[in-house]
């Protein structure tokens, strides 16, 4: 690889380190043709594994030699042209404000997301992030549902981006290895309805192929969700579950005893989504009006929840199917 030193991380070529926004980097209109930041060699090492493409590294330069082994593994599918720039501990600290463990950055191609249906197509337990802003969660939630063996992931058209550098570092990369995508107008499977109305006279089936020249908006791709996203999970075959507390929530225990009863009882579940909250205010009163259950996780000690990263992982272990 071209290993090229910098003096200062001022230095235009690492501008996507440096300068960039997320959603600079993210390149919202077409984000397959953005690119995103990986933190770490563990995480630039999954997201390798995954074959997301490298556009650069960033490394300090203490750490040249313990990945070699990944620069002989980029030169071998990618060509030796991408550049691999060296700065000092110090420089890297000004960077990220503290120091980096085993210091390694890398830029990568997004990519363009699946469909709603194409992720869904052999899972039989998925996971909805809706509204989900702190990436802390966002990370914490994709490392739960990897370890837990949740089989995909969705994410709301207002949730924070799973490939956000502090998301993707938080989830271990596991970002790279659960499948999910967006719930917008280019993932899913829009149609239109008779009585398909947001409440404000806007039909729900927005910017179709065919459309040409109209990108899509994200007041556009917002619309989408609770309802059109619901209906086609339905479609999909899957049961939808609220996870929150109301006077009718069934208790979790009750919702995993219909995930393992016989296929012939009447209450059987074989196909579960199971939907999180944005931090603080929880699901919209929309989502769980819409959703086929609302399940609770009993509490105890005057405590009225958990936190979603919490919630979420009692939920992803509790749900487990008992024959996979």
């Amino acid at each position: 690889m071209q290993i090229i030193n910098i003096t200062t991380i001022d230095d235009e070529r690492v501008a996507a380190y440096t300068h960039l926004t997320e959603v600079q980097l993210r390149n919202r209109l077409e984000p397959e043709q953005g690119i995103f930041i990986a933190e770490s060699p563990k995480v630039i090492e999954r997201a390798l594994a995954a074959g997301r493409e490298p556009v650069s590294l960033l490394v300090e330069e203490a750490w040249l030699d313990d990945m070699k082994e990944m620069f002989k593994q980029i030169n071998a599918r990618w060509g030796d042209q991408i550049p691999v720039y060296v700065a000092s501990s110090e420089q890297l600290k000004k960077l990220t404000g503290y120091r980096l463990h085993r210091g390694a950055l890398a830029a990568m191609h997004r990519w363009k997301l699946p469909t709603v249906a194409q992720v869904c197509k052999n899972a039989r337990r998925v996971a909805v992030m809706e509204n989900i802003v702190d990436h802390t969660n966002v990370g914490a939630l994709m490392r739960s549902a990897a370890a837990l063996e949740v089989d995909a992931v969705l994410v709301t058209p207002s949730c924070g981006d799973p490939l956000y550098r502090r998301a993707a570092r938080v989830s271990m990369g596991t970002v790279f290895q659960v499948l999910w995508t967006r719930i917008d107008s280019q993932t899913l499977n829009v149609t239109e309805h008779a009585g398909d109305n947001d409440g404000n006279g806007t039909n729900a089936a927005l910017n179709h192929a065919g459309d040409s020249g109209n990108r899509r908006t994200k007041e556009q791709d917002n619309k989408l969700w609770p309802i059109q996203g619901l209906r086609e999970l339905n479609d999909l075959g899957f049961t939808t579950a609220s996870m929150a507390l109301t006077d009718d929530s069934i208790s979790l225990d009750e919702l995993t005893r219909r995930l393992n009863n016989a296929s012939s009882e009447s209450d059987h579940i074989e196909k579960i989504a199971l939907i999180f909250g944005t931090e603080g205010d929880g699901l919209t009163h929309r989502t769980i009006a819409n959703t086929d259950l609302t399940v609770k996780i009993p509490m105890s000690n005057g405590v009225d929840s958990l936190n979603v990263a919490a919630s979420s992982a009692v939920a992803f272990y509790a749900t487990r199917y008992e024959h996979r």
